[in-house]
């Protein structure tokens, strides 16, 4: 039997890491998963998780593979030995915390060039081959932060939206060639993502005026309420991506949790943007677990930056 090869970025952790030993352990044993890394000092934790799996002799390899290195990235797809690419999963990310006034150029400029350049580029690799093969499905890691604002993450949700719009367009497009792109939109995942997220640790806040120095002292507060309450699982996560990847009739977007709904029912339904923005702005800094208009739970959503 032929197996899947499925391609992923950024595995050093989160939900990179659980998906690939998620596929790799797969009890069909129908997945043959390349598992990337800028780093590949970094894939010991990998390689724990597989042991502790048990993912059988040949099911996983790593590849060093850098999304901000067009080199980098087309040297890992030489290096895959079938020949080609059933699956990729574009799942490299950076995030940016904080007021923007006190990022820096090259700060800004980091984030987008990994969340968004460096998607295009690993698109740009694998793209020729899906197309002339009239095969092959896209699964891109989206985020709460690419379908509505969220307060003192104003890059990462930048681009975020931008991967939101590459990829609706994209699907449009291939949908002759017979691939398929999905973005998992996920809400706040429990992986060391939110420890990595750059708010530039030499920043001093104190140029910043102090009102919005209390805001952001009751985001961090909120937000760390939320991913401690409210949290996913990467496990339950990298079930989502498996839903997508074998699902007969591919869709757009996978929500891995309802609890977002009603803040991007709520951003759609009032084109306007006000209901939204005074929604968000009530919830964002609280700290008090808030509501919906249709009163169902949308603290999962509220203030956080990634998945």
């Amino acid at each position: 039997m032929d197996r899947t090869v499925v391609l992923i970025t950024g595995c050093s952790s989160g939900i990179g890491l659980h998906l690939a030993t998620r596929l790799a352990s797969d009890p069909s044993r129908s997945f043959k998963v390349y598992a990337t890394f800028r780093d590949l000092s970094t894939q010991g934790p990998l390689w724990e998780a597989a042991e502790s799996r048990g993912c059988p002799p040949g099911s996983l390899e790593t590849l060093q593979l850098d999304v901000q290195d067009a080199d980098s990235v087309a040297a890992a797809r030489a290096r895959v030995t079938e020949g080609c690419v059933d699956v990729l999963v574009c799942n490299a990310g950076r995030g940016l915390l904080g007021p923007l006034e006190v990022h820096s150029a090259d700060a800004v400029g980091s984030v987008l060039d990994v969340n968004l350049v460096g998607t295009v580029r690993v698109l740009q690799a694998f793209l020729p081959d899906m197309k002339r093969r009239h095969s092959g499905r896209i699964l891109v890691t989206g985020s709460m932060g690419g379908l509505m604002g969220i307060p003192f993450n104003d890059v990462y949700c930048a681009s975020k939206f931008a991967i939101e719009g590459l990829c609706e367009s994209l699907a449009i497009q291939l949908l002759p060639f017979g691939v398929h792109v999905s973005l998992i939109e996920c809400g706040p995942v429990r992986t060391a993502f939110q420890e990595k997220f750059q708010m530039g640790r030499g920043v001093v806040l104190d140029n910043v005026d102090a009102q919005t120095r209390n805001l952001f002292s009751q985001y961090l507060r909120h937000s760390k309420q939320v991913f401690r309450e409210q949290g996913q699982d990467p496990e339950e996560v990298a079930e989502v991506f498996l839903t997508a990847m074998r699902d007969p009739r591919p869709a757009l977007r996978y929500f891995s949790s309802e609890g977002i709904l009603p803040l991007v029912r709520l951003r759609l339904s009032d084109p306007s943007g006000c209901s939204y923005v005074a929604a968000m702005h009530r919830i964002g800094f609280s700290d008090k677990p808030a509501h919906g208009p249709d009163g169902a739970g949308t603290e999962a959503g509220a203030g956080t930056g990634g998945p």
